[in-house]
């Protein structure tokens, strides 16, 4: 079981002069200790639930290519990249970029994106949920097609590109997408036709994630799609330092359904501390699952 952390919130004690520091320290003891994945949230405002708009939230992208240059091993995304804040086009240009200059460390997490507050606050268009998932569609061909040999024209319903040229191409030839969400209908047909790792909520617990995991194996089945081909993951809630024998426990019944990534949210106001418990204490209990 690979281990990710999710870096949510910038507001710690005295963030208006540690924040960078904090990060960096935090980024560097997961990159040295093993954690396997870093992904930052795509906000421009910080979510209600971590204390709303007037909390500090740095922007994504920016943010990882900043990690890329101070890590070495760690894969880096966001979890997940709203498809209504950058042109497609322009989208898979910066995942191109954060590749390469990465060494091949990229992941592209894409989701229909939710937050009509920052929307609206930054004059960002917000359409209707069913055409944010034509245009999340779109976008993911549009990313493939400029990661391919093909830099011709693209012609869809919402985006429409003349030339789909992307150099330098990304290290592994195109970036791994993981599409987040789980929707039954829409987003995990979606994951099952286009995406190399879904990534699931545990709300509902290891049930919830198992009856989401067989409606992806049904998409799979009608689509002519290998289930094992994609990647299972999730986004774990609690503290796995605090709760460490439930943790250790859910891991061994989420590996059995073929989960093979763990990610959670620091638990700390000291989050590199934190993550120096979670790559000396955690990490070893769950590794060899």
């Amino acid at each position: 079981m690979d281990l990710g952390i999710h870096y949510a919130t910038f507001t710690h004690p005295d963030w208006q002069s540690t924040l960078t520091d904090r990060l960096d320290e935090t980024v560097r003891i997961a990159d040295e200790g093993g954690i396997s994945l870093v992904t930052g949230m795509d906000h421009y405002f910080q979510m209600v639930d971590f204390g709303g708009p007037f909390e500090p939230m740095l922007e994504g992208y920016t943010t990882l290519g900043y990690l890329a240059a101070r890590t070495e091993r760690v894969h880096l995304g966001l979890l997940v990249t709203g498809v209504t804040y950058r042109h497609p086009g322009l989208l898979a240009k910066v995942v191109s970029t954060l590749d390469v200059l990465s060494r091949g460390r990229a992941w592209l997490g894409i989701g229909a994106a939710w937050y009509d507050r920052e929307h609206a606050g930054l004059g960002v268009p917000f359409p209707p949920l069913a055409e944010r998932f034509e245009r999340l569609e779109e976008t993911i061909r549009i990313a493939e097609q400029m990661w391919s040999d093909d830099d011709g024209p693209f012609d869809g319903e919402h985006y429409q590109l003349a030339e789909t040229l992307c150099l330098p191409r990304p290290v592994r030839g195109r970036v791994p997408l993981m599409i987040g969400g789980q929707g039954e209908r829409k987003t995990l047909r979606m994951v099952a036709q286009y995406a190399d790792a879904c990534n699931l909520f545990t709300g509902d617990g290891v049930p919830g994630v198992a009856g989401k995991l067989d409606v992806l194996r049904r998409h799979c089945d009608d689509l002519g799609r290998d289930y094992d081909a994609i990647r299972k993951t999730i986004l774990w809630f609690g503290d796995p330092v605090g709760e460490a024998d439930r943790f250790a426990r859910e891991m061994e019944q989420y590996a059995d359904l073929g989960v093979t990534l763990a990610t959670f949210m620091p638990a700390s106001e000291d989050p590199a501390a934190w993550t120096s418990e979670v790559v000396n204490e955690v990490l070893p209990r769950v590794a060899g699952l």
